[in-house]
């Protein structure tokens, strides 16, 4: 029999018990008459990743943005999703993002085969460039947060120029090390002083996530974006692929030739434990069909 799920209008409430060590914005997400926290997602080997596509991530943000209450979101493939295999409490901040995006096809095709035949990949430097587009005509302020030296402050200047109208408020480069407390209240005299309604946390997984989750009351901004490599994406750092390559799945092909000898590890050991763990996962489940 199939069931037919409207994101518009119906939603499956995500139910968890209520952690004491996630942030108070996130305990409030599991109030279940907040609905932006109540939403469809595939089942990741335990990882709720959104059964969205870029028009309903785009939405969710904007109407999260408006609300103003800090909330962060998490932008997830593979990677991120075996990480949280083995790091429980990456687990729960994953699973209490507002929206956890599917960043990598395979995302996209396990949500497919669970039954949402519209979800669709949402690309962290795609939906940075999106956000960014939507932002000059509702006047939204960015903040850049992480990155090498000076790429934030590069990131700044590529992307007002490619985007006139957009507002970037500030940059943090921080350093290779938890924040002490003299460059955390640097960083929120910043923050209150530019007022941002975006956030983009460029470091890498798990470091983004946890750093979002630490601060995300912390911080005064509505919205916090974890999207790792995209600043580097859109400095130049790292050239990106074809659109078929994405599309195929095969980026990370593309991204370990550039950098084998930081990468080789991540790819050529969590994408087979993945493919494995998924295949059990699915041969045990049965897919229900369900429309965006």
């Amino acid at each position: 029999m199939q069931n037919t799920l409207s994101l518009d209008y119906k939603v499956e409430t995500i139910t968890h018990e209520r952690d004491s060590t996630l942030p108070s914005s996130q305990q409030k997400c599991l109030d279940p008459s907040q609905e932006l926290c109540k939403h469809a997602h595939a089942d990741v080997l335990g990882i709720h990743v959104s059964a969205i596509d870029m028009r309903r991530a785009l939405e969710l943000s904007q109407r999260w943005i408006e609300r103003g209450r800090p909330g962060y979101i998490c932008v997830t493939g593979v990677h991120g999703v075996m990480e949280a295999q083995k790091d429980q409490k990456l687990r729960a901040i994953l699973n209490h993002a507002i929206v956890n995006t599917p960043d990598g096809m395979p995302m996209t095709w396990v949500g497919r085969l669970q039954g949402f035949s519209e979800m669709d990949r949402v690309y962290g430097p795609g939906f940075m460039a999106e956000m960014c587009q939507m932002s000059v005509e509702k006047n939204y302020r960015h903040f850049f947060y992480g990155g090498q030296p000076g790429v934030a402050e590069e990131l700044k200047a590529s992307l007002m120029a490619r985007f006139p109208g957009l507002q970037v408020v500030g940059t943090y480069t921080p350093p290779f090390r938890a924040l002490n407390l003299y460059e955390e209240e640097a960083l929120l005299a910043q923050l209150r002083s530019c007022r941002p309604h975006i956030l983009w946390v460029g470091l890498s997984t798990p470091k983004q996530e946890r750093f979002m989750a630490e601060y995300v009351d912390r911080l005064g901004v509505p919205l916090l974006v974890g999207v790792g490599a995209a600043f580097d994406y859109h400095t130049g750092r790292v050239r990106d692929c074809p659109e078929w390559v994405k599309r195929a799945g095969l980026q990370w092909c593309h991204r370990l030739a550039q950098d084998p000898r930081r990468l080789w590890r991540r790819y050529l050991t969590n994408n087979p434990a993945f493919l494995w763990k998924i295949t059990r996962q699915l041969l045990k489940s049965q897919p229900t069909e369900h429309v965006l």
